[in-house]
């Protein structure tokens, strides 16, 4: 089963952890995600000033069905990077748009990060 989103988690000031949910693309050892069009509070985002201030972050991929036998995690640690080439970002945002269909409908404008996994690990029921 190919998991379509993750929760993302950063550590901010005082370390305060931050947790939110993301969509992704995967290459290799590499994790990207992009702040996109959906409706939020702020442009200000969290998750980002505390990448700017601690590049170490945590994603977590997870499936649950009330069948145990069909349970599985895996976790990406890792350095993350907020994306200023323009080639890089591009090509990460055809990644993603290749995942998910509202990015080829409207290509995403924000910041592209991208995580340099130090780190894999996981679980499953089944293996």
């Amino acid at each position: 089963m190919t998991a379509r989103s993750a929760r993302l988690g950063t550590v901010g000031e005082g370390g305060v952890p931050h947790l939110v949910p993301i969509v992704f693309a995967v290459d290799g050892d590499a994790l990207a995600f992009v702040v996109d069009h959906k409706p939020k509070r702020t442009t200000d985002l969290r998750r980002l000033r505390n990448i700017a201030g601690n590049e170490r972050v945590c994603v977590l991929v997870d499936h649950y069905e009330d069948d145990w036998t069909r349970l599985w995690w895996a976790r990406a640690d890792g350095r993350a990077l907020i994306v200023e080439d323009v080639g890089v970002r591009e090509l990460w945002i055809d990644r993603l748009a290749a995942r998910y269909g509202q990015y080829r409908e409207r290509r995403p404008d924000g910041p592209v990060v991208v995580i340099s996994v130090e780190r894999w690990q996981g679980w499953a029921y089944e293996r």
